[in-house]
């Protein structure tokens, strides 16, 4: 993938998974559908990593992403055949062990395969009592073993964006320090890495397009070019589809403000600019780059506790007055049985005796409803703690102590259960020095990857001036989303909001009325927190980041939604005053 002019020719590269557990025959489709470079997939989330290390546990020869080679055993001759390279973190925290099983597999079916991996990521004995802790690596080690002739390059904790970084490093030759290019693959590698949410899936607009094409939305694929720019499409034949607005949302998804830092190169997402070339296919050009910031990121995973759950069923009338006697007895009972809650489930440190509980009334009954169901609503108790026995036996219980001697009506989701692990992310930061990224050869050579020469602090951008507003004229109550698109999702205990719309008017409005006081009055769950709010006008976009909405991350199941995914729904479904201009 290096020297000559084949380092000019565009690199062709497509995403077959955006998580652990997507579509199984995306690998295949992706091989069959059209002319690729190279195949990735992206296996790993701060959820994800929490499994593995418990898989580990378990069976210490585990730790990876097993679906990866069911997929692989179906297409490894595939991809030989065509020459298509394949790269994947699935290798989690075994990523030797995955690669040693790819060898094994081809073996078995004959097929003469180079398997190279990367490893360094684990930092685990740095933190003490840590399930898993892993820095995030770039792109230089997949380069490695892509110049030395790799055909499946399996990694461990990289960024997401380095299974694009990595093969166009190789490809183009581009040295370290080149970093608008680098900004440019960095880019396109967050628009693939989330797989069908750039071609459709989880788009706020859905509804614009016929559902028979949203039905099964194809994988992504990026062209990219020597200068770092690329042009986002999919396979012809393949459902979804690719505009500005659904790599806009991606490009909003998981992220916060105007500079986006990775291993390689800090992106400036202020200058990413999008424009539609044709059907299916959005250029993405301008972006630069500067150097990365000094620090590593490192994911630190730890089982927090335990956790149980009780869903009781509150039917008809008099919901609330239910909701409260039922709290009442629960309460009382908890406490005879010696459980007084030490804090609520926001609060209280990690590895604290204290047992949090939580309490949800969810509203989903109508009056005078057709159906029990829609009669119904729901009263969540989330209970979590370091004993297993007090959050599991005594909950369960006093819950079902109370089947007869309750509110009217008295029924629960399901039986309560036992308290089950639940786990805690945090993000550290280590010098990059400290990391030894090493990219292990087919051959088995060890070639140490260097850090990178240069660095720069990360320092907000000074906020942009905004659009001259829209002139005064008549109004209507109407829904956000009715106007503006919106993607939302975790980032350990911070959850952000992107906003964005699809022409300039809609900007000058956006830009001056969607403030962060009244993101707080739309989301009423937001008070007491500090939620920051950036500007990026090339995208027509607000990306608001809430932190500690999500307590102790997603794993923790902190909230209803505990990764924040609907979040931006609920805040396109507020009510607002509308200029009628723009409906």
């Amino acid at each position: 993938m290096t020297g000559g002019p084949a380092a000019v020719r565009p690199l062709r590269i497509g995403n077959a998974s955006g998580f652990y557990g997507d579509r199984f025959d995306a690998l295949r489709e992706m091989l069959t559908g059209g002319p690729l470079d190279v195949v990735t997939g992206d296996y790993l989330a701060e959820l994800t990593m929490l499994i593995l290390g418990r898989d580990r546990l378990k069976n210490p020869a585990g730790g990876y992403a097993r679906t990866f080679l069911g997929q692989l055993e179906e297409c490894l001759g595939l991809a030989r055949e065509r020459g298509v390279r394949i790269v994947t973190n699935a290798g989690g925290l075994a990523p030797a062990g995955l690669a040693d099983a790819v060898r094994k597999s081809a073996d078995r079916l004959g097929i003469p395969v180079r398997v190279a991996h990367v490893e360094g990521d684990d930092l685990t004995a740095s933190f003490p009592g840590a399930l898993a802790a892993h820095a995030y690596l770039g792109g230089q080690g997949i380069a490695a073993c892509l110049r030395e002739g790799a055909d499946v390059v399996v990694t461990g904790r990289v960024t997401d964006a380095a299974l694009v970084t990595g093969p166009a490093l190789a490809h183009f030759g581009w040295g370290a320090g080149e970093y608008d290019r680098l900004a440019g693959a960095m880019v396109a590698g967050h628009i693939l890495e989330c797989g069908a949410q750039a071609t459709g899936g989880n788009y706020a607009f859905f509804t614009d397009h016929p559902p028979e094409l949203l039905r099964r939305p194809g994988f992504p694929l990026a062209e990219l070019h020597e200068d770092g720019s690329s042009v986002i499409t999919k396979h012809d034949g393949t459902g979804g589809v690719v505009d500005i607005g659904t790599v806009t949302a991606q490009l909003l998804y998981e992220t916060a403000g105007a500079r986006y830092a990775g291993p390689d190169v800090t992106a400036r997402l202020d200058t990413v600019r999008l424009t539609r070339e044709a059907p299916d296919r959005v250029r993405v050009r301008g972006v630069r780059g500067e150097a990365p910031p000094p620090a590593l990121k490192v994911g630190v995973n730890r089982l927090g506790g335990y956790r149980n759950e009780v869903v009781f069923v509150l039917t008809g009338l008099d919901i609330e007055a239910k909701a409260a006697l039922v709290r009442d007895q629960m309460e009382a009972a908890l406490a005879a049985a010696g459980i007084v809650p030490g804090a609520s489930d926001s609060a209280g440190a990690e590895g604290s005796s204290a047992v949090r509980v939580r309490w949800d009334l969810v509203r989903t009954d109508h009056p005078d409803a057709p159906t029990e169901e829609t009669a119904g609503a729901l009263l969540r108790l989330v209970v979590r703690g370091p004993d297993p026995e007090r959050v599991g036996r005594a909950i369960g219980g006093a819950a079902v102590e109370l089947a007869l001697a309750s509110y009217p009506g008295f029924h629960l989701v399901a039986p309560p259960g036992k308290g089950t692990p639940y786990g805690v992310f945090e993000a550290a930061f280590v010098d990059r020095g400290a990391v030894r990224q090493t990219a292990v050869l087919p051959d088995g050579r060890r070639i140490p990857v260097p850090p990178a020469p240069g660095t720069r602090p990360l320092a907000e951008v000074p906020q942009p001036p905004l659009p001259e507003p829209l002139p005064p004229g008549p109004t209507r109550r109407a829904p956000l989303g009715r106007v503006a698109g919106a993607r939302s999702g975790d980032k350990g205990a911070d959850a952000n909001i992107g906003v964005w719309v699809r022409t300039e008017e809609a900007w000058r409005w956006l830009a001056h009325t969607l403030t962060v006081d009244r993101l707080r009055t739309l989301l009423p769950e937001t008070a007491g927190l500090t939620v920051v709010r950036h500007v990026l006008p090339n995208l027509r976009a607000l990306n608001f980041v809430v932190e500690g909405l999500l307590g102790e991350g997603v794993a923790a199941r902190h909230r209803f939604d505990p990764g924040a995914k609907g979040l931006g729904e609920w805040l396109r479904s507020r009510h607002l005053d509308l200029p009628e201009a723009l409906l």
